[in-house]
């Protein structure tokens, strides 16, 4: 089976062994793309796990078993990846498409920090794309002929 996080690699070889806790994430862009996993697949605690302590949501996973009951996560396209100079913290920028009562997508430039040897989804930034922009999608087309209808 394919990874959801459309790295193009098996499940079994890609985020399985974050989220059953084998390992732990190396970077940002590997816990980004085990963030969306978690989404798809409803798994709360690892949002909770992988969520900072100082910004995290109060009620993180139970907010997420709700909303997953009417969300399909339809694809994932990582657009932009920066580590720091010191290794300590990090960008992921990211376009991720959804289904729920009509169709969507969150565009965001994820910020992550690194403490004690782990790494956390600290906050992001959202993004707007123009509507005679390029996708961020990948299709090629116009963001207002794509994603943006």
């Amino acid at each position: 089976m394919l990874c959801p996080c459309c790295s193009g690699l098996d499940y079994s070889v890609c985020c399985q062994r974050w989220l059953s806790g084998l390992a732990l994430p190396p970077d940002p862009l590997t816990l980004m793309r085990s963030r969306y996993v978690a989404y798809v697949q409803n798994n709360g605690d690892w949002l909770e796990q992988t969520w900072h302590p100082s910004s995290r949501p109060p009620g993180l996973a139970q907010s997420v078993a709700q909303s997953s009951e009417q969300t399909h996560w339809l694809g994932l396209t990582v657009l932009a990846n920066q580590l720091a100079v010191d290794g300590q913290s990090g960008y992921v920028t990211f376009f991720a498409r959804y289904a729920d009562k009509r169709r969507g997508f969150i565009y965001e430039r994820s910020r992550f920090v690194r403490e004690d040897a782990r790494w956390y989804y600290i906050d992001g930034t959202f993004l707007v794309p123009g509507r005679n922009d390029r996708c961020p999608c990948g299709s090629g087309q116009k963001h207002k002929k794509c994603c943006g209808q």
